[in-house]
């Protein structure tokens, strides 16, 4: 992945995050270069995170992604492959 690339790429989720933008962003490099997460309040000390420690729990509180656009951004960057890869969760954990 070339770096314009990259850029054109975050740019695009930057756009379309809406309500609380700048702390969800954080929030996501945050989340991407902390190797264990256990809590929100250890993403606040994130290097990345640039706010304070209540922006988290706003970002989360008021944010709002939009789902179904952000895995139409996501799915353009995956490359073309001849087989297609399926994935499922086997987990004991219960979903809602």
């Amino acid at each position: 992945m070339t770096l314009e690339k990259l850029k054109q790429f975050r740019t695009g989720v930057y756009t379309i995050l809406g309500k609380a933008k700048d702390a969800l962003f954080d929030l996501m490099d945050a989340v991407l270069v902390t190797r264990s997460v256990y809590s929100f309040a250890e993403l606040s000390v994130s290097p990345v995170f640039r706010r304070q420690w209540s922006s988290v729990y706003e970002a989360i509180q008021d944010g709002n992604p939009p789902r179904t656009e952000l895995m139409k951004l996501y799915i353009k960057q995956l490359t073309p492959r001849e087989q297609i890869l399926l994935a499922g969760d086997h987990t004991a954990w219960a979903r809602q």
